[in-house]
């Protein structure tokens, strides 16, 4: 896809679904929405969001993350599913933000996937949604629309982040995001894609 069809493919989306659209993980500031991008991993938000709900009023603070009974919140979890990896892993996260940065959530991507249980994916959604930091997170819609589109290669979701980084205009990457899993969900589906349906479709080189 060539700079004018990204340009056009780009102007589609923001007609499409609009230029601010919101999270679609439930929280109500940073450590909220780290934890629940954490439970997020081979789960639907919507999931999380019924998960988060419990887990939140439970536990109200990342100090309250860090001192928690593994037992307690495995329980809580488990309908996200890999229950018992994701609360080692968010016990042990909240622990290093206590220790290493005061209890706040830090901004920079090295010191967010320095955390355990934290990959790029999970520290670049709570970079742009929480600090608006221009960034490309690659889920599975995300990779899979974008290789549909020929914007990008292979399965490697940190190679495709920086594919995408290389031809998107850096004020779309945070909305792009949003946008493509929005598309992902409704209409380029993993399975039979409405390619009929698709506003795309005269740029997109096909599934």
């Amino acid at each position: 896809m060539d700079n004018a069809a990204i340009a056009t493919m780009l102007a589609l989306l923001d007609e499409h679904y609009g230029t601010d659209i919101p999270c679609y993980l439930n929280h109500a500031n940073a450590w909220q929405l780290l934890c629940a991008t954490i439970l997020s991993a081979q789960c639907t938000d919507e999931r999380v969001n019924k998960v988060t709900k419990t887990l939140f009023a439970t536990y109200g603070s990342p100090a309250a993350l860090a001192g928690a009974d593994l037992g307690q919140l495995a329980g809580i979890i488990r309908p996200t599913g890999l229950y018992h990896n994701k609360a080692r892993n968010i016990k042990a996260c909240f622990a290093a933000i206590h220790e290493r940065h005061g209890g706040a959530v830090p901004r920079s991507i090295e010191d967010l996937v320095a955390l355990p249980g934290v990959g790029r994916k999970t520290a670049n959604v709570v970079r742009g949604n929480i600090f608006g930091e221009p960034s490309i997170v690659v889920d599975t819609h995300v990779m899979r629309v974008s290789k549909r589109l020929g914007l990008c290669q292979g399965n490697d979701p940190v190679k495709i982040e920086f594919e995408l980084m290389a031809v998107l205009p850096k004020e779309h990457w945070i909305r792009y995001n949003l946008q493509i899993i929005a598309h992902g969900r409704a209409i380029c589906k993993a399975i039979s894609p409405r390619c009929g349906d698709c506003f795309l479709s005269n740029d997109c080189p096909g599934p």
